[in-house]
């Protein structure tokens, strides 16, 4: 069967000699894996097009029980190499494409994943603070996946979370204090960023950006969350680590 569609490609790596395997996010495909006949060769009609993180419009050909479409066609739409330009750049495209790469399904509409992905490239593009950019990514990766919803109130009694709150035991809720007197405490301005995304974009939120500390929590939170969820850490993000000389925090 026949498709086109505007994407975001995710992932991009050698196949054999002259080939290359393509992974992209389409709002109503989901995940798609194909192969880019020939695009490793000098003047391959792909030349420039595969771009990671770029946005594309993909045409291709996906015969039913094959794991891999054809690739037919690359039109650039708008090219992400100036998110790529440094290392810290590099690496914070892999961990927003990892995420998608682990959450998002194959042949499955993801159109509100594929938004947040488009919005947060869009906000980078347009010197939006990284660490902002990256944290509300990731906490509404997990509020899209059904992990990790909205704290409003604590689901045990229903009090509010103004004060704080403290991450149950099965690393999946905030839940008051008084519920749940060990754990992880969480302060009241992670709570509070976390109930902002709920409302405000990523460019609305950098207006009135949380304090570094702030920043530095939401990601310890998102990725306990994330590590209980997937039982292992995403390979991106222990590159990056790594890479600069752990603990690295975009």
């Amino acid at each position: 069967m026949l498709h086109s569609a505007e994407v975001l490609l995710l992932d991009i790596y050698d196949l054999q000699e002259n080939d290359r395997i393509v992974t992209w996010l389409s709002p109503i495909h989901g995940k798609v894996r194909g192969v880019a006949r020939g695009a490793r060769r000098k003047y391959s009609r792909f030349a420039g097009a595969l771009q990671p993180l770029a946005k594309a419009r993909v045409n291709w050909f996906h015969r039913e029980g094959r794991d891999l479409a054809r690739v037919s066609g690359v039109e650039l739409l708008r090219p992400a190499r100036r998110l790529q330009s440094d290392l810290e750049g590099i690496l914070l495209g892999g961990y927003l494409a990892g995420h998608v790469l682990e959450f998002a399904q194959e042949n499955e509409p993801s159109e509100r994943l594929y938004r947040l992905l488009d919005a947060t490239l869009e906000s980078l593009l347009a010197g939006v603070d990284r660490k902002i950019a990256a944290r509300y990514f990731e906490a509404w990766t997990l509020r899209l996946a059904g992990i990790f919803p909205t704290p409003t109130e604590c689901p045990e009694c229903g009090r509010g979370l103004a004060e704080g709150a403290v991450l149950a035991r099965g690393d999946d809720a905030l839940v008051c204090p008084a519920c749940s007197p060990s754990g992880r405490h969480v302060s009241a301005a992670t709570v509070g960023f976390l109930q902002r995304i709920r409302f405000e974009s990523i460019a609305k939120v950098a207006e009135a950006p949380p304090a570094p500390a702030t920043l530095d929590e939401i990601e310890a939170v998102c990725g306990r969350i994330r590590r209980s969820f997937l039982q292992h850490e995403l390979k991106s993000y222990r590159v990056m680590q790594e890479t600069l000389c752990s603990p690295f925090r975009i």
